[in-house]
């Protein structure tokens, strides 16, 4: 099997292909996309209400489409706006209860399924991939 740059690329864009297909199909239960999911945590992570300006930005979306995807996050009762107090003309959004459980729910599912499909690999392979990894990311998590 070769191990050419264009082998390699293939080969890990496919593995990233099968964790995002096997992330929306988990997601069906909520009836969520990975893009809701992502606002839902982007909000959650925040101990205050944040600005949908802010949502927007940590999302890589435009603020009309952070409007969007909130609204139907609210819609289904797991977010809910409120008055800027720093800013009337500003809206704030942060998770409801009902929220924080599914988002809690979610991360479970999703950790659940990482262990499932990193089981494939015993402890030194997975060693071995995290230190391949770390060195093709521009931005590592800690």
């Amino acid at each position: 099997m070769s191990d050419s740059p264009v082998v390699l690329r293939d080969l890990l864009m496919g593995a990233t292909r099968t964790l995002r297909r096997r992330w929306h199909d988990l997601l069906q239960p909520w009836e969520l996309s990975p893009h809701e999911h992502r606002a839902l945590r982007v909000i959650g992570e925040s101990d205050a209400p944040i600005r949908l300006g802010v949502v927007a930005k940590a999302l890589r979306i435009a603020p009309r489409s952070a409007t969007e995807v909130v609204d139907r996050l609210e819609s289904r009762g797991l977010t809910e706006r409120l008055a800027d107090p720093a800013d009337r003309r500003a809206v704030c959004v942060q998770l409801t209860d009902h929220g924080r459980t599914v988002l809690g729910e979610l991360d479970a599912a999703r950790d659940t399924d990482a262990a499932e499909v990193f089981s494939r690999l015993d402890a030194s392979e997975r060693a071995d991939l995290s230190r391949l990894l770390r060195k093709l990311v521009d931005d590592p998590p800690h």
